[in-house]
Formats: C-alpha cells, sequence, structure tokens
C-alpha cells in the first residue's frame, strides 16, 4: 500500500481574499488564505483530514470545493496529488462538478469531456486555452501527473492565476502549509463560531458582490427555500454513504437557506 505521506492539496477559488475568508470559514476547517493573482485567491488546508477521516484526499477536496462554490458566485478549484495520483475538481454553483485525474507517471485517466466543460466554467480561450488542455490529455512519457498539474496551471495563468512562489503540485502538505504561512499578505482561516462567521459573510456578500439584491425581499426567500430543499437531501446522501464532504456540503445548503430566510426577516423588522 502507498505511502499518503506524499499528499498534498491546493483550493484555488476565483475571487479576492477579502471575499473568500468568511465563505471559508464555513467549512470548519483551518487553512491559510492568500492572494494568487488577479482576482484569485488560494486556500492551503493546515490540517490533514485524508490520513485520519478514511476519505481519500480527491474525496476531502471534491467535498470542500462543493461546499464552497454552492453558497458562492465564483467557481472553485480543488488541485489534489498523492503517492498513486493527481487531478482536478472544479465546482461551480449549484453544477455538478467535473474532474480530471493522471496516474503519478502522468497517464491520463479522465475524461476528455471533463476538459472541455471546465474551460467553459472558468470562461478560457475556447481555441487557444483548449489546445493547451488538450495536450494534457496526449501520452507523454517525461511528463508525470506533477508536471500534468503544472501545465494546467500555465492554462490559468492567462485567466489572471498567479501562485505564490512553492505553492506547487507535488509538494507534500507541510511544506505547502510553511510556504503559505511565510506570504506577505497570509491570513489564518478559522471557524470563529456561526454568529460571527454568519455576520461576516453577509457583509460581504451584501456589500462586495452582485447579489446583494438577493440577500432581501421574494427573491431571497426563493433562494433561501431552494437552498433548504437541496440541503436536506444532500447531507442525508452524506450521512448514508459516510462522506464528511457530502455531509459538509448539505451543511452549508442548510445553513444558507435558514440563514436567508433570518436575514430576510430581520432586515423586515427594521424598516
Amino acid at each position: 500500500m502507498s505511502s499518503p505521506e506524499p499528499a498534498g492539496a491546493l483550493l484555488l477559488c476565483r475571487a479576492e481574499p477579502a471575499v473568500v475568508g468568511p465563505a471559508a470559514q464555513l467549512l470548519r476547517e483551518r487553512m491559510l488564505l492568500a492572494r494568487a493573482g488577479r482576482e484569485w485567491s488560494v486556500l492551503v488546508p493546515e490540517t490533514k483530514p485524508w490520513l485520519t477521516g478514511g476519505e481519500s484526499v480527491e474525496r476531502v477536496l471534491g467535498g470542500w470545493a462543493g461546499a464552497l462554490a454552492v453558497g458562492a458566485p465564483w467557481p472553485v478549484l480543488a488541485l489534489w496529488w498523492d503517492a498513486d495520483r493527481g487531478g482536478f475538481t472544479l465546482a461551480a454553483g449549484f453544477r455538478r462538478p467535473v474532474g480530471y485525474v493522471w496516474l503519478a507517471n502522468g497517464t491520463p485517466v479522465g475524461e476528455h469531456e471533463a476538459l472541455r466543460t471546465f474551460a467553459a466554467r472558468l470562461g478560457l480561450d475556447p481555441v487557444l486555452d483548449m489546445q493547451s488542455l488538450e495536450a494534457l490529455t496526449v501520452p507523454d512519457s517525461g511528463a508525470d501527473a506533477r508536471a500534468r498539474l503544472r501545465g494546467l496551471l500555465a492554462v490559468l495563468t492567462r485567466a489572471g492565476l498567479t501562485l505564490p512562489a512553492g505553492l506547487s503540485p507535488g509538494e507534500p502538505a507541510d511544506r505547502l502549509r510553511e510556504v503559505a504561512r511565510v506570504q506577505p499578505d497570509a491570513e489564518g482561516v478559522d471557524w470563529p463560531g456561526w454568529r460571527d462567521a454568519v455576520h461576516a459573510e453577509l457583509d460581504v456578500v451584501e456589500n462586495n458582490t452582485s447579489i446583494g439584491p438577493w440577500l432581501r425581499g421574494p427573491r431571497a426567500r426563493c433562494l433561501a427555500a431552494v437552498q433548504l430543499a437541496a440541503g436536506a437531501p444532500l447531507a442525508l446522501h452524506g450521512l448514508r454513504r459516510r462522506s464528511a464532504g457530502w455531509i459538509t456540503a448539505g451543511a452549508v445548503l442548510l445553513a444558507h437557506g435558514a440563514l436567508g430566510f433570518a436575514y430576510d426577516r430581520v432586515r423586515a423588522s427594521r424598516t
């Protein structure tokens, strides 16, 4: 059995750190947050739940990405790797996440259509960027999984992504954590309790995003109802499968739905 020690992961969010931080608090995981280029942020896990929770790094990161994306208007890209494989999962809103996998030696084992969906959801160039992505699906004895992920990041640099030096695919989680800590703009993201987390997220959404009008009135109540309706079966699905990722995603949806109703009512009572 392969050692899990080489495993590592990064969460890339297409939003500014000031917006990502409050949303990331709801994951209830300790992370380090830093800027990663124009309108990009990177989250580096401080813990390694894939070593103790019985789930692979792929499933843990996929769950985190999905949980972040369902309550945010920006996409989340999870990069992950271990001794045997490496790959990514892209989550955007309520749409089904897409991903791709390479074996440790770089052999592609994903579906080609996933890369087209990946490019479309991130608004990449359908010709130039797609050509670069398609090259990652061609067998190449000189490109291992780490090189494939670096190639993926090279494509995203044209979309404004610039990872801090040292935050590179293939590095172990401990090394990534140490590099993230010394970044000049790095900040810790931790669970502050429901009250503070809710206040921080609502302030960001209302004042820094285009969905502020959805916080009050008929549209806000409709959105909250949809989130509650989707969150309950998702959380139950996670409980049946004993999947922490799906449980978290369902809990986040339920929290967003309940908070939507509560916020609308409180604001209405004060006007």
